[in-house]
């Protein structure tokens, strides 16, 4: 890499990405997690930021991070919400939620905690969504059901609001 590709590589702007799953029990229920790093209240879908400095993509980031948090290797099925996040005083965020499937019994009951960031699990009934997350993951949240109810594809969100030609 020469000197000047460097330098323009350097000042291009940076974003942050992250990348979670949303997994279902069989009477539809969502896999939430309680992270003993946040001390607002709201839980998180299982997932986190995608190592893009190690050449992780997305989806691959989603797997591994569900793997590590509640110990289940699940393959991501279809992309069911992307969401550009930004507020001031840091860097945009875009987040990829990808369908998780529906867990079965045995799946749910192999559920196992990293203790390092996690301090509990649950399933949360849909309805309970503004309960457990903030207004951007609870949008995300609602509009992958949307998509999985609607088969409509991914949708593309704004601060966890459907997007629109003025942002």
């Amino acid at each position: 890499m020469t000197t000047d590709f460097a330098s323009y590589i350097a000042g291009l702007p940076r974003i942050l990405a992250g990348a979670s799953m949303l997994c279902r029990s069989a009477d539809g229920r969502i896999l939430i997690v309680e992270p003993n790093y946040r001390h607002d209240g709201t839980w998180n879908l299982p997932g986190g930021t995608i190592e893009s400095d190690q050449g992780e993509t997305p989806r691959q980031g989603a797997r591994r991070e569900t793997a590590e948090e509640v110990g289940l290797d699940v393959a991501p099925g279809p992309l069911l919400v992307v969401d550009w996040s930004s507020a001031p005083g840091r860097p945009p965020w875009v987040s990829y939620l990808y369908d998780g499937g529906v867990l079965s019994e045995e799946q749910l009951a192999s559920v196992r905690l990293q203790e390092e960031e996690l301090d509990s699990w649950r399933l949360m009934d849909p309805a309970e969504t503004e309960r457990y997350f903030g207004r951007g993951q609870a949008g995300r949240i609602r509009a992958a059901l949307a998509a999985l109810a609607d088969g409509t594809g991914t949708a593309e969100l704004v601060n966890g609001r459907p997007a629109t030609d003025g942002g």
